[in-house]
């Protein structure tokens, strides 16, 4: 897939005001037309590798600065803030929030610190798991160097093979002196992994799945030949609480151990080459469908991007306990809560079974957007018969046509389930699904007429 154009008018036009020249004369010292310069300020024409050397050359500029919307989270991280239901009325879409963030990215800025630091966002903004949310949604959930050390790690292991769980034990012998022992419930009641260095052992719980075992011992992998280049990137973040980082480690050392066990190159060929068929994938790889669901929100590698894959894991009260949205557009899943239309929901009635639907967004009774969604029991701690919570992927309808499991589904607009984003951030009309009314809207009484849904919505 190609690359997004570079804009960076609003940096450069800042950088001509300190400068106190006028454009004919900037563009003089950047060896570019005053014609061209203009378009670039006003984001008619993208900003070549070219013009940005000559920046630096003539001028004391950092080239860091044309990617200020990094800082709260790029286009994604804007579209978290304005999906908060104090907006839901305005129906402000990504193409505006786009324009925003190109044309006055401080002002942007701006608002996203004022949402950050108001009530209830300032909440969220002390909370560690929320901020570790946040540094995963800013790197968009792709971390390049992690990439390449486990495919590397993986083609010197010969993960290939097709007992990876062996090739893990062998690494951890040969490399480690670890031996791997699988010890009974009752000795382990309580843990999933142990790691005994008296008696040079690593202990892991009977009743994990042979892929959460595998996951387990990949994620010690990690911790022993990794930790410097993951804490170097966790060290990078700018968290004010010490938790967060900790929550961002755990997540790369997570991500390393994915990578490990699907190596970016051959995972990528094997969902092209398969249509990105789930079940096919699972047995290939050896891997739980968390695991799986986790690896196809990460595939962003420059000239080798897969599909942007969206995750999120729902419990049965329909909380988000993960949310991944990688390079996804699915706005929804940054919602506190899920829809009851989505077959989330229904998964958990049918353990083990794929729920396929095809959904869009119903902001203010206009639908935006459309991804076709993939649905699915896990199991609770890895263990067999546990299916506590439902991991759901989705990609936008455009780009699914080609997937297996695609095959008879209509991928039409007017076939789509339009969702919200939880009854209580909804302004649907007609939902006789609704279980709360939407805040920020009045209701209509009528003693007379009674509609099929709980509450009426007065006419604004």
């Amino acid at each position: 897939m190609a690359e997004d154009a570079f804009f960076a008018g609003p940096a450069i036009r800042r950088l001509r005001k300190r400068e106190g020249l006028t454009q004919a004369a900037i563009a003089a010292r950047l060896e570019i037309s005053p014609s061209y310069l203009n378009l670039i300020e006003r984001n008619q024409r993208p900003i070549s590798a070219r013009v940005i050397m000559r920046l630096v050359e003539q001028f004391d500029f950092d080239p860091r600065t044309l990617r200020e919307d990094e800082a709260i989270g790029g286009l994604d991280g804007l579209a978290r803030r304005f999906a908060d239901e104090r907006f839901a009325d305005l129906g402000i879409d990504r193409e505006e929030m786009q324009e925003l963030l190109s044309a006055a990215p401080q002002a942007a800025a701006a608002f996203a610190r004022l949402y950050d630091n108001a009530a209830p966002a300032s909440l969220l903004a002390d909370d560690p798991f929320a901020a570790s949310r946040r540094e995963i949604e800013r790197w968009r959930n792709h971390f390049a160097d992690l990439d390449v050390a486990a495919e590397e790690l993986a083609d010197e292991m010969r993960l290939s093979r097709g007992d990876i769980g062996l090739a893990l034990v062998d690494r951890l012998r040969e490399r480690h002196q670890l031996s791997v022992r699988i010890l009974p419930q009752d000795v382990m009641p309580d843990s999933l992994r142990r790691l005994d260095l008296h008696a040079r052992q690593v202990q892991l719980s009977e009743m994990l799945s042979a892929a959460s075992r595998n996951f387990q011992l990949a994620l010690l992998v990690a911790q022993l030949e990794q930790r410097d280049q993951i804490d170097a990137i966790a060290k990078g973040a700018r968290f004010e609480d010490e938790a967060a980082r900790g929550f961002f480690t755990r997540h790369l050392m997570g991500y390393f151990a994915g990578a490990l066990i699907m190596p970016y190159g051959r995972f990528l060929r094997a969902c092209e080459g398969t249509g990105y068929d789930l079940p096919v994938l699972l047995r290939r790889f050896g891997v739980s469908f968390e695991q799986l669901a986790h690896r196809l929100t990460t595939l962003q590698r420059v000239g080798q991007r897969g599909l942007p894959f969206f995750m999120v894991r729902v419990d049965r009260a329909g909380q988000f306990s993960k949310t991944f949205v990688g390079a996804s557009t699915a706005r929804f899943v940054n919602s506190e809560v899920s829809c009851p239309l989505w077959h989330v929901h229904r998964a958990f009635e049918r353990a083990g079974e794929l729920q396929v639907q095809f959904v869009s967004l119903d902001v203010a009774g206009e639908r935006e957007g459309g991804w076709l969604t993939m649905a699915r029991t896990v199991e609770g701690r890895g263990e067999p018969g546990e299916t506590q919570f439902v991991v759901a992927i989705g990609v936008e309808a455009v780009l699914a046509g080609e997937l297996a499991q695609a095959r008879g589904i209509s991928l039409r607009s007017d076939d789509a389930q339009p969702i919200g984003p939880g009854c209580a951030s909804c302004h649907r009309v007609r939902c006789s699904q609704r279980s709360l009314p939407p805040h920020g809207r009045k209701l209509h009484f009528d003693t007379i007429h009674r509609s099929v849904t709980p509450f009426e919505l007065a006419k604004s």
